[in-house]
């Protein structure tokens, strides 16, 4: 099948999606000799109105994993976007723990939305509460593997004279997707961190980048020690301020990202791909 235009849409806070997923779609863009364009639905301005894609297109479309599944507050826009025949792959990227239901999730989604799913793929990139949990992924090895899997996209696409009798692509998972994810203490009790928000020190500036830059708009630009709705755990803030003032200390907070990096960093999971 031709291809007009390759897209590389992504939600990331803190870049490791938007790495894959651009990865992905600028070398499908390569090997189709197409423009390739940007959808970033990371800031809450680009989530006012619903995207629309094409018959066409074809659309990497990425999203982190929270807790197995794509995030909460996220997927209510994911399934407002519109694919109207467009073809994509979904990508989803986690902390090395598991993506559990993540990319069925995800996949299942896009194919309600109008998009036919030709690939899939999950990676394990740094995980957003940590400095030390898989540090440094998406990495040169997770990078090559992305361009490989695009070049076997783009095959699979060439090789297709059309999407009559499309089924959506294979996927590991449960389907229907099962519950969250729920991180337990050391007595096996269930851990709740939904309420957590992020802290600020006073070595705040009020610079407001942190309120300009929060995902879901939750900070208040005019008192950034404040909170106006609710917070994901993304840790965009903690990432951008410049004189590093925001933190977390909820001890069950605390507690989840410690056994993270203490249970979960080692063995190096290694991409799913599915196509």
């Amino acid at each position: 099948m031709h291809i007009n235009t390759v897209w590389a849409a992504y939600f990331s806070a803190t870049n490791t999606t938007k790495t894959v997923v651009t990865q992905i779609a600028r070398r499908l863009a390569q090997q189709a000799g197409c423009p390739m364009q940007t959808y970033n639905f990371t800031h809450p301005q680009s989530r006012k109105q619903a995207k629309e894609f094409a018959a066409g297109d074809l659309v990497v479309f990425g999203t982190p994993v929270y807790a197995g599944r794509v995030p909460n507050l996220l997927i209510k826009f994911v399934a407002s976007v519109q694919g109207n025949g467009a073809m994509a792959v979904p990508v989803v990227c986690y902390g090395n723990r598991a993506y559990d239901d993540a990319l069925m999730e995800l996949r299942n989604t896009l194919e309600a939305g109008g998009f036919a799913t030709v690939a899939g793929g999950a990676f394990a990139c740094q995980h957003a509460f940590s400095q030390t949990q898989n540090a440094g992924r998406p990495d040169i090895s997770d990078l090559t593997i992305a361009t490989g899997f695009a070049d076997q996209v783009f095959h699979k696409v060439e090789a297709l004279s059309s999407l009559d009798g499309h089924t959506p692509v294979p996927v590991e998972g449960n389907n229907p997707v099962g519950p969250y994810y729920t991180p337990r203490d050391r007595h096996g009790n269930p851990i709740n961190i939904l309420k957590v928000t992020p802290k600020t020190t006073e070595d705040c500036t009020q610079c407001g980048r942190c309120a300009r830059e929060c995902p879901l708009g939750s900070i208040d630009p005019n008192d950034a020690t404040k909170m106006i709705g609710p917070c994901m755990k993304c840790n965009r803030c903690v990432l951008v301020c410049p004189v590093q003032a925001k933190y977390f200390d909820d001890p069950n907070y605390l507690y989840h990202k410690t056994e993270l990096e203490e249970q979960f960093s080692w063995p190096r999971k290694t991409p799913s791909l599915f196509l």
